[in-house]
C-alpha cells in the first residue's frame, strides 16, 4: 500500500478529481507540498486553468500563477497516483432528491485508471454510508482490484465557504477518517501538511460523513427560524432586522439573519439527511419544516413586491421591475441553486417583465441555467419595482440619486431591499421602500 513517504518524496502523486470551488483550492495548496494532477471532465475549465484564469474566483490570480499543478482533462494520468480526492458536486434533481450522476461518474472513472495501492479519499457532501455502499463497490467493479486488500478509501468532507477569504481551507479544522487506522493516519499527515487549523480524527467514516451533512442542516434552520420571525413580524407591521438587532445585544443569541437560501450546500445537505432517514424509515419532521420554510421565501418576496406595487397604483401586467443580483449568495460567481430563480418565476407568472443584472454572473450560464438574459445596469430603467436580491458589493454605490434615475415615476418609485443592504433611512424618505 502507499505510504506517506511515497507522496512526501514524489514517488506517487497526488490527483484532484473535480476542479470547481473545492477541488481547485485544494489542488493548489497541495500542489506546495506534492506532485499533483488536477483532473476534470470539463476541457474549457481545464483550458482556462492552464491560461492562469479561475472563473471561480476562489483562487487568487497571483496564487493560480504559481500554482505547481498539472491540470488534465486525460483520466488515464489517475494512475500515476498514490492518492485520488474525489471533489466533485452532490446536487439535488428536480424532486429534491439526491443526484449521484457526479460522484457516481467520478468513481466510475476512479475506478477504471487507478492503480493498486492507492488510497481514494472522498471530499463531497453525502449521506453517511454513501462511500461505503455506493463508491467502494463501484471502485472494486470497475478496476477488478479488492478494498481493503488493494486498496483502502477515506473521507474528509470539504468546508469551503464561496467568496471567504477569512475562512479558507488553510484555517479551517479538517475533518478526516479512514476505513482502517493505517488509512486514517495517512490522511491525517496529508491534510495536517496543508490545514494549519489541525485536523480531528473522526472514528469512522460514517461519522466524518454524518459531521459533514448536518453542519449545513443546523445552519438551513437557523435560518429557517429567522424567515419564519420575519413572516411573523411582517404581519405584524414590526422591521425583523430592528428586532434581531435588539435582540443581539444578549451574549449568546446566535447573528442569524432572514434570507434566500440556496447554493450548492446549506440549500442541498439537509436533502441528503432526510433521503437517508426515510429509506431507513424515520421521517424528519424539523429539518424538512425548515426546507419548506426556506424554499418558500422567493414566492414571499416576490408577492411582497406585487401588493406593493397594487398599492402604488401601478398596472402589474407589463409592469418592469428591476432585478439586482442572480448568483446565490453576495460576491461570488456561483449560480447553482440560486432561489434568485423563484422570484423570476414568480413574477413573471404575474406577467410583470423582470430585468436582471448581475456583475458577476456569467451570461452564458444564467442562460442555460435559468433563462435568463442578463442585462448592463443601465438598461435597468423605466422601473416600476426594484428588487435588490443579492447584496455583492459592487452595489454598494447605489444611493437615491442613482435609484431614482432607474425608475419610471420615483415618487411611486418601490424598493424592495432582500438583504437590508441599502440604506434604509434615505430610501425610505424617497421611495416606497421594504425589507426583509
Amino acid at each position: 500500500m502507499i505510504t506517506f513517504e511515497d507522496i512526501a518524496s514524489g514517488v506517487s502523486e497526488v490527483a484532484v478529481v473535480g476542479l470547481g470551488y473545492v477541488g481547485l483550492p485544494l489542488a493548489v495548496a497541495l500542489g506546495d507540498h506534492f506532485k499533483v494532477i488536477g483532473f476534470d471532465i470539463s476541457r474549457p475549465r481545464i483550458e482556462e486553468l492552464r491560461e492562469g484564469k479561475d472563473s471561480t474566483r476562489e483562487v487568487a490570480p497571483e496564487r493560480l500563477a504559481g500554482a505547481r499543478v498539472e491540470y488534465t482533462d486525460d483520466p488515464a494520468r489517475l494512475a500515476g497516483a498514490g492518492v485520488i480526492v474525489v471533489a466533485v458536486p452532490t446536487p439535488i434533481d428536480g424532486n429534491r432528491k439526491p443526484d449521484l450522476r457526479p460522484v457516481v461518474g467520478a468513481t466510475a472513472t476512479v475506478g477504471a485508471h487507478m492503480r493498486a495501492g492507492c488510497i481514494v479519499v472522498y471530499e463531497s457532501t453525502v449521506y453517511p454510508g454513501l462511500t461505503e455502499e455506493i463508491c467502494v463497490p463501484l471502485l472494486e467493479e470497475k478496476s477488478g482490484l479488492t478494498c481493503g486488500r488493494d486498496f483502502t478509501v477515506g473521507y474528509s468532507p470539504e468546508r469551503i465557504n464561496p467568496g471567504d477569504k477569512v475562512h479558507t481551507l488553510e484555517s479551517i479544522v479538517k475533518v478526516v477518517a479512514g476505513q482502517d487506522q493505517t488509512t486514517a493516519d495517512l490522511l491525517a499527515r496529508f491534510y495536517a501538511s496543508i490545514v494549519r487549523a489541525g485536523v480531528h480524527r473522526a472514528s469512522s467514516i460514517k461519522v466524518a460523513e454524518a459531521a459533514k451533512v448536518i453542519e449545513n442542516t443546523q445552519r438551513d434552520l437557523n435560518i429557517a427560524l429567522m424567515n419564519e420571525l420575519a413572516l411573523i413580524f411582517d404581519r405584524m407591521g414590526i422591521d425583523t432586522n430592528e428586532v434581531l438587532e435588539a435582540a443581539g445585544t444578549k451574549w449568546n443569541f446566535l447573528p442569524f439573519r432572514p434570507g434566500l437560501v440556496g447554493g450548492h450546500c446549506i440549500g442541498v445537505d439537509p436533502y441528503y439527511l432526510t433521503f437517508k432517514a426515510e429509506s431507513i424509515g424515520f421521517h424528519p419532521q424539523v429539518i424538512l419544516a425548515g426546507r419548506r420554510i426556506n424554499d418558500g421565501m422567493g414566492k414571499f418576496i416576490a408577492e411582497k413586491t406585487i401588493k406593493a406595487m397594487i398599492d402604488a397604483g401601478c398596472l402589474i401586467k407589463g409592469a418592469r421591475v428591476g432585478l439586482l443580483g442572480l448568483t446565490f449568495k453576495e460576491d461570488v460567481p456561483d449560480l447553482r441553486n440560486s432561489r434568485v430563480e423563484d422570484i423570476i418565476h414568480e413574477l413573471s407568472d404575474y406577467h410583470v417583465d423582470v430585468l436582471v443584472h448581475d456583475p458577476l454572473a456569467d451570461a452564458a450560464e444564467a442562460k442555460e441555467e435559468y433563462g435568463v438574459d442578463l442585462l448592463p445596469l443601465p438598461e435597468l430603467n423605466q422601473l416600476d419595482a426594484l428588487i435588490l436580491a443579492v447584496s455583492h458589493a459592487e452595489f454598494a454605490h447605489l444611493d437615491a440619486g442613482r435609484i431614482a434615475t432607474m425608475f419610471k415615476n420615483p415618487e411611486n418609485g418601490i424598493v424592495i431591499d432582500v438583504k437590508g443592504f441599502l440604506d434604509r433611512d434615505a430610501l425610505s424618505r424617497n421611495f416606497r421602500y421594504w425589507r426583509l
